[in-house]
C-alpha cells in the first residue's frame, strides 16, 4: 500500500483485501479528503474510489432571470464618442 510518506506521484493505491477489511474508513478518507484511491488486485489496478461531485452547470443561460435588455444593442447612439478621453463629445 502507498502511504502518505511515499515519494510517489499520482493516487493513492491499496490493495482489494485492504478495501475489504478498511472500506468505510476508505470510503470516509475519499469523500473528506477529496482524492482518489486506486484498487489494485495482484498489483494491477481494478477500480478507482472517487469522491461524489455534483458537475456545474453550463454559465450558459443561469443569469436569464436577472438580466434583462432594453433596446436595440445594434442600434447607433446619438452621442459622438472621442476614443482617446473616453467621453462623448459635449460633455
Amino acid at each position: 500500500m502507498q502511504t502518505d510518506g511515499d515519494e510517489v506521484d499520482g493516487p493513492r493505491t491499496i490493495e482489494v483485501s485492504e478495501l475489504k477489511a478498511e472500506f468505510l474508513t476508505l470510503m470516509e478518507e475519499v469523500a473528506g479528503r477529496g482524492e482518489e484511491i486506486v484498487v489494485t488486485k495482484n498489483g494491477q489496478p481494478v477500480l478507482r474510489l472517487l469522491p461524489y461531485r455534483v458537475k456545474p452547470g453550463s454559465p450558459f443561460g443561469r443569469d436569464r432571470d436577472f438580466i434583462r435588455i432594453h433596446g436595440d444593442l445594434d442600434e447607433p447612439i446619438d452621442v459622438e464618442w472621442d476614443a482617446v478621453t473616453g467621453r462623448g463629445f459635449g460633455q
